[in-house]
């Protein structure tokens, strides 16, 4: 089996929720009309807003779908199951999805309420670039979650990366400071930097971040900017409802989706890319370092509506 094959299944396996969820229901309406018809519409909009995909998105994919059904002059709705999946894939196209980061000099934000796994994936995310020969700084920035220095820590030895910390309860605009000075000084490819989530006081969160921002323009001005948002698949609606959010306070470039493997929700992934046009960029559907995965729309859809016979 390829690498390519190796996540593509680790990919199917960890929607399964999803697909139990979703795709399912989709496929008993496709079997179960023998008619394309009001009530066939009507049915695919239910299951795709139940499977988080959101409302505004449903309505998109279907208008797509009708306009297809139409041009086509298809009669059966079994021969809708590809057009769906097509319209899906093009509601999900967004611009840009580069990882421009790997390639150059960079300082990365990963911003993330607490709970959603954001050390965890920083963590995961070292260990990547690491595999890659990279050489990789930590700064443990989010100062006033108890704890979170030492999971970074822990992280951090595992993937041989080295951690700038400060005190619990200091600025964090400081650790960034000193994580810059020692970026520069060991000639690193990668800052990442785990910042602060308090989405309840947004106007401190967002002069904290353009604290930071202004060290970095002013101390490191020639590395590459990245800031992604951590969100939690199994929350859902929610999810969207943070990534809009902190899409109000920070230059967001692309969205790390965490816990896909636990989640019946994995259809908010289609929900962000179509409706904030912001790319998901990796996606967690397990555990471990592996499990951590670019994230690619189309392989993304094609395991979210795999069936056992398409192995065949």
């Amino acid at each position: 089996m390829s690498e390519n094959q190796g996540f593509f299944q680790r990919l199917v396996s960890g929607l399964t929720k999803t697909r139990d969820h979703i795709v399912s229901g989709m496929d008993s309406i496709f079997s179960g009309f023998s008619q394309i018809n009001d009530d066939f519409y009507d049915e695919l909009e239910e299951t795709l807003i139940m499977g988080d995909i959101g409302v505004r998105t449903t309505m998109e994919i279907l208008d797509q779908l009708r306009e297809k059904v139409k041009e086509q002059h298809i009669k059966e709705p079994t021969d809708c199951r590809e057009l769906l999946i097509e319209s899906i894939k093009e509601q999900m196209g967004v611009s840009e999805n580069a990882y421009e980061f790997e390639e150059k000099t960079s300082v990365v934000f990963v911003i993330g309420v607490n709970g959603v796994g954001k050390t965890t994936t920083i963590g995961k995310l070292a260990g990547k670039l690491r595999a890659q020969d990279k050489k990789v700084i930590l700064a443990a920035a989010d100062t006033f979650r108890a704890a979170a220095g030492e999971q970074l820590k822990e992280w951090a030895n595992r993937a041989q990366a080295e951690m700038i910390g400060g005190q619990e309860g200091s600025d964090p605009a400081a650790v960034i400071y000193d994580a810059v000075a020692a970026a520069k000084a060991r000639h690193a490819d990668v800052l990442l930097c785990d910042t602060a989530g308090r989405l309840h006081n947004k106007k401190n969160l967002m002069e904290e971040l353009k604290k930071m921002n202004r060290i970095i323009d002013r101390e490191y001005p020639e590395a590459y900017r990245e800031t992604l948002v951590v969100l939690d698949a199994t929350t859902g609606q929610n999810a969207l409802a943070q990534a809009k959010e902190f899409n109000e306070v920070a230059d967001i470039t692309g969205v790390i989706l965490t816990k896909m493997d636990g989640s019946a929700k994995g259809g908010i992934a289609v929900a962000i890319q179509s409706e904030l046009g912001l790319p998901v960029k990796y996606i967690g559907v397990g555990e471990t370092i592996d499990d951590l995965q670019k994230f690619d729309a189309d392989e993304f859809v094609n395991a979210l509506f795999y069936k056992d016979s398409d192995a065949d």
